[in-house]
């Protein structure tokens, strides 16, 4: 397995209608193919190949005292050699 080092982290609460338009927005951008992260000085800049693996988890986690936490995780993936797309001969 390789070293994964964390570029960007960002965890708020949010409303129902504030995380569906965050999401809205944030669905756009990946159809433009660059999704731009910004939170105080940090930001990072993504530029998406036409080919995404999607990944989509349910998860539920005992906290103890505070009852159970639900997760549902998107995780979308992709390889910097698959910016080009496949290979073609010719």
């Amino acid at each position: 397995m390789g070293k994964e080092t964390r570029l960007f982290k960002s965890e708020e609460r949010k409303s129902r209608a504030e995380l569906s338009a965050f999401v809205h927005q944030l669905a756009d951008k990946i159809t433009e193919g660059q999704v731009v992260l910004r939170q105080g000085q940090e930001e990072i800049i993504l530029q998406l190949p036409q080919s995404l693996i999607l990944e989509v988890q349910v998860e539920d986690e005992d906290k103890g005292a505070k009852g159970i936490q639900h997760s549902l995780e998107v995780e979308i993936k992709w390889f910097d050699d698959e910016q080009e797309g496949p290979l073609e001969l010719g």
